[in-house]
This record gives C-alpha cells, structure tokens and sequence, in this order.
C-alpha cells in the first residue's frame, strides 16, 4: 500500500469513526441521562398563596408506597368541587399560582401536590413514582378529607395529564381534564431525535393513549395550536380515542402559557364543560 493509499484510507476511517463516536457518545447520554431529561424538580417554594390573597392549609399525606409527600389545599367558599391537580414536569406547586387563581374564580377547591423529589415532598421522582404520587393525593381527598368521588375533577398539564390520565382510569371522578398532554414520552422523544431509536431506549413510558382508553369519565382535551414542546397533533390524538362524553378546547399560545394568553376563552371552555357533567 503505498503512502497515497494509506492517507486516504486514514481519511475514510477518520470521516467514519469521529462521527460514529459522536452518535454513540449521544446516544450513551440519553440512555444513562433520561430522567434529568424529562424531571426538572425545584425544591426552594418561591410563593404561596396567600400571595394572592388565598387562604390555604398545608398539607403533609403520603404516596400509595408511603413516601411523605407535600402540598397545598385551597378551599373555595361554596365549593363545586375539587380539582385534584396534577402539575407538569417542572418547578413545584409555588409556581402553579395562576391556575390556582383560575380554579378558585370558577367556585372549585384546589389540592395541588408536589411529586417525590420536588418542593418539600421527600425523595426522587420517578415514573411509577409520579403514579403513586397521585394515587396518595386522591386516597387522601377521597378517606381523610371525606370528598366524594363524584366531586373530584382530576386535573393534569402536560406531563401531569399522563398522571392525570393513569389516576382517572383507576377511579371514577367527576371529570378529567388534560391540558398541554402528550401521547407518550416515547412519541414525543421520536419527533425530538428522529435518528436515534429512543422509542428501543427508553426506560420511560407515560403512555397516555393506553390509560386513556379506559377512562370512563367525561373528558375535557385542552391544547394549543401554537404549543412548541407539544404539538397540537398529540392533544388531536388524544380527543380522538378518548371515550364519550369529551370535548375539545383549542386554545393560542405557547405550552407555558397559552391557559393565560387565551384566558378568556379558557374560563368559558372549562366553565361550560363542567356544568354539562356537574349534578343539577
């Protein structure tokens, strides 16, 4: 083999095996890494809602494995109900004011709860974890505070719709709804790394298509057309296995925040499908 040959030969395996580490390298990290890609958990609390002038309880439950879990009940003074709320993947119940705030002007109590691992609620999350999470708050409402199942509306955003879904399957309240919800974390980590096979790596499942399916209650799919973490495909996705009754609620704005861009057309939406499925 002479000296050009060797050169190129260098060159072709150069050109192949830097980019082949990369991939590799990528892939590694997201297999060893995924649940510091998916939980984003604050434990400082950074308000509560005395902020906004409501009265609150705190409140000290436990999970379904007997984890000591944190949150806030707030009570409304004539009550139509509770929403059971089931918060997204990031931050802890003190950065929930606002929807907090939502809930209390439409008549419903709030018991919003921190997962394991965020605010002041001990140890790590984890997907069976977030379900125990949720099964811990809905026991607590359900034995300890005395509310009826039938007065319980199981609220979820983004990945605190697939909680929401996975307790509403296993119960019968008086309503669910998902804002901002994916099909599942294996659906949205396809789109995000179309060339790497994360729907074979993942140790993460969240697959609320499943758990939707069997959920008997009336539905409420909330979902923005200009959602950027979630597409609108996946909220479409979501109505159209959903079980009857359901409705669907288009709103504008972005993942975070279209519930307060379109707040007008939030409150109506959420007002007018509760009082369809609320006892006379």
């Amino acid at each position: 083999m002479n000296a050009a040959t060797q050169k190129h030969s260098r060159m072709f395996w150069f050109l192949v095996l830097i980019p082949l580490g990369l991939y590799v390298t990528l892939v590694t990290v997201l297999w060893a890494f995924q649940s510091r890609l998916i939980y984003f958990p604050v434990r400082r609390m950074s308000a509560s809602p005395a902020d906004i002038e409501l009265s609150y309880e705190t409140v000290e439950f436990e999970a379904a494995d007997g984890m000591d879990l944190f949150g806030w009940f707030v009570p409304a003074e004539r009550p139509r109900g509770v929403i059971l709320f089931c918060h997204g993947n990031a931050g802890n119940i003190s950065h929930r004011l606002e929807s907090i705030q939502v809930f209390h002007r439409l008549g419903f109590s709030t018991f919003i709860f921190d997962y394991r691992g965020y605010g002041q609620s001990e140890g790590k999350p984890s997907e069976r974890g977030t379900y125990l999470d949720a099964a811990g708050a809905w026991r607590y409402l359900v034995e300890q505070r005395k509310v009826a199942p039938t007065e319980i509306v199981i609220f979820g955003r983004s990945l605190g719709g697939a909680v929401a879904v996975w307790l509403a399957q296993n119960h019968s309240p008086k309503a669910l709804i998902i804002e901002s919800t994916f099909t599942s974390v294996r659906d949205v980590a396809a789109e995000s790394y179309p060339y790497i096979p994360v729907r074979m790596l993942s140790r993460f499942d969240y697959n609320v298509m499943d758990y939707l399916r069997k959920v008997n209650a009336p539905v409420l799919i909330v979902h923005s057309r200009d959602d950027e973490t979630i597409s609108f495909s996946h909220g479409l996705q979501l109505f159209e296995i959903a079980n009857e009754p359901k409705e669907f609620l288009e709103l504008h704005g972005n993942h975070n925040q279209g519930f307060m861009m379109s707040a007008g057309r939030y409150e109506a939406g959420l007002t007018s499908f509760i009082a369809k499925h609320s006892h006379p």
